[in-house]
């Protein structure tokens, strides 16, 4: 058996490298379609500004993209080094959407950012509009071809168990495509990304409005990022919902967990707005309710209930049983292939068989099974109630405060005075690490919440790793945090620098640092 420090070491590190990663992922994903924007005002205008406020906010969008494509290739080699019978048992199908991604995006990307920076003046204006925006298509692609892998194992459709290869094969490519799970999770994490270049842009933009320099660059880019920051927080908030409901459809136990909601309780549910989980005791020991807005969000009906934590794991225990048969039968099944009675039995129960191989964490052979064991891997079929709680409160909270500073930036923004608003700069600019701690967050509930499972329901997260020594984990663990802490602090340098340095950073002689001496069309 793999040991479970093992196990938590190989966790630990795809998480801290995923998590990294994830701080670059959705500025680039934002910036695109901001860059896109300004050019494209640029185009129809004339007025050179918004060429300059395009090459500006390129030049840290460019910082940022270098930074995420270094982090970026670590992850996916990490599903050969340390999740080898991952890999093996669903490479199948997982293989397909990042190969693709690395095919169609990716290099779209790559080949349209060169042309972005070095072709101002080499091709037409209409041109490089043209490369801005496929080099935005081609963000996007790539965000939603790791989504939809993503979205696969959250939801694992179009793929089948075959007893002859020991692996998931797939069977129906377009289901995988246009799997709900995946689907829900791209809209709503690009519109994350997109929240996060708006708040971006905005809080520097108003940093310099309260230094008093480079006003009227910073008004236009502050307009701009108001109006496309307010739609694109709409649009994760809306599609945050879309999210809850495909959860509460594919995983019930994940969404159990979000809400504390220990017992089924009558339709529609209530929300537990606060709630002080206690997980001994499987109870809530504080909780203040919002009557039917569980229900309604789960399963958008007043009449169809959802499951608490203790039915689910009634459930689980006795799909837990009926995977002990299910491993049973698939050894006999491979002992004798042609035997179609043996097949028979092992397709009425094989759904279940992930269950069964939930109990190899605990044994090597079901004949040391006991029901404490049984109650164990009942036990890790639900993650931990209070991190997942209080980690989907915050993000929503945080979801919501972004809502007000868009929502009065763009406001004020309509009326023309929002650069005598003081406390509206100074709220956007201490909110910018907001969008960054909500895609934390939400990236932390969507995968600490699928636990115990790397294919939701499929493989556990203990038979996925490789085989290597716990010393080696340690030591490139270390590698990872101190080579990723640096790339941070480069990052952060080299943004804090540029941003400080403002549009007088272009070189044009439009811009000073200086107050009274500002930018004009």
């Amino acid at each position: 058996m793999i040991s479970e420090h093992l196990v938590d070491l190989s966790r630990l590190q795809f998480a801290v490298t995923a998590l990294y990663h994830f701080l670059f992922v959705p500025l680039t994903i934002g910036m695109t379609w901001i860059l896109v924007i300004m050019e494209s005002v640029y185009v129809m205008t004339g007025k050179t500004i918004y060429k300059d406020m395009t090459r500006f906010w390129g030049k840290l969008y460019g910082i940022n993209f270098a930074l995420g494509v270094t982090t970026g290739i670590t992850l996916e080699f990490q599903f050969g080094t340390n999740w080898a019978y991952y890999s093996h048992y669903v490479g199948d199908v997982f293989g397909a959407p990042l190969a693709i991604e690395g095919l169609m995006a990716f290099f779209l990307e790559s080949t349209f950012i060169g042309l972005f920076f070095f072709g101002w003046n080499r091709l037409s204006r209409q041109q490089h509009l043209l490369v801005t925006i496929l080099m935005a298509v081609g963000t996007n692609l790539s965000a939603l071809w790791i989504l939809i892998a993503n979205g696969w194992m959250q939801n694992p459709v179009g793929a089948e168990f075959s007893y002859v290869t020991m692996r998931m094969e797939m069977v129906d490519f377009w289901t995988v495509i246009f799997n709900p799970d995946a689907q829900a999770k791209f809209v709503h994490t690009v519109s994350a990304g997109y929240t996060t270049g708006a708040m971006f842009v905005l809080s520097i933009s108003a940093w310099y409005l309260l230094k008093g320099r480079d006003v009227e660059f910073a008004k236009k880019s502050f307009r701009i990022a108001a109006a496309f920051g307010f739609a694109s927080i709409c649009s994760v908030i809306v599609l945050g919902d879309e999210s809850g409901y495909t959860v509460g459809e594919a995983q019930q136990t994940k969404l159990a967990a979000m809400e504390a909601m220990w017992e089924t309780e009558p339709a529609p549910a209530p929300f537990n707005l606060i709630a002080i989980p206690n997980e001994a005791e499987m109870k809530n020991d504080f909780a203040i309710e919002i009557p039917w807005v569980m229900g309604i969000i789960g399963t958008r009906s007043l009449s169809k209930q959802i499951p608490g934590i203790k039915e689910i794991k009634e459930k689980n225990r006795e799909r837990i049983i009926s995977g002990m048969g299910a491993v049973t039968a698939l050894d006999a099944l491979r002992k004798s292939p042609d035997d179609p009675l043996l097949k028979k039995a092992f397709d009425e129960i094989k759904a279940d068989l992930g269950f069964g191989l939930l109990l190899k964490k605990y044994v090597t052979s079901f004949d040391q099974v006991t029901p404490e064991i049984i109650e164990k891997a009942v036990n890790d079929t639900v993650p931990r109630v209070a991190p997942m709680f209080w980690s989907f409160r915050l993000m929503v909270g945080l979801g919501f405060l972004m809502l007000m500073i868009f929502g009065f930036a763009l406001l004020f923004s309509v009326k023309g005075n929002f650069a005598s608003k003081r406390w509206l700069l100074k709220s956007a600019l201490y909110a910018l690490p907001a969008p960054w701690l909500g895609c934390e967050l939400g990236w932390f509930v969507a995968e600490y919440g699928r636990q115990p499972w790397t294919i939701y329901g499929v493989l556990p997260t203990h038979l996925s790793v490789s085989t290597l020594s716990v010393n080696s984990l340690y030591g490139s663990l270390a590698g990872f945090i101190g080579f990723y802490t640096v790339l941070l602090i480069v990052e952060m340098y080299l943004m804090i620098k540029f941003a400080k340095l403002g549009p007088g950073s272009l070189g044009t002689g439009r811009y000073a640092n200086e107050a009274g001496q500002l930018a004009h069309a």
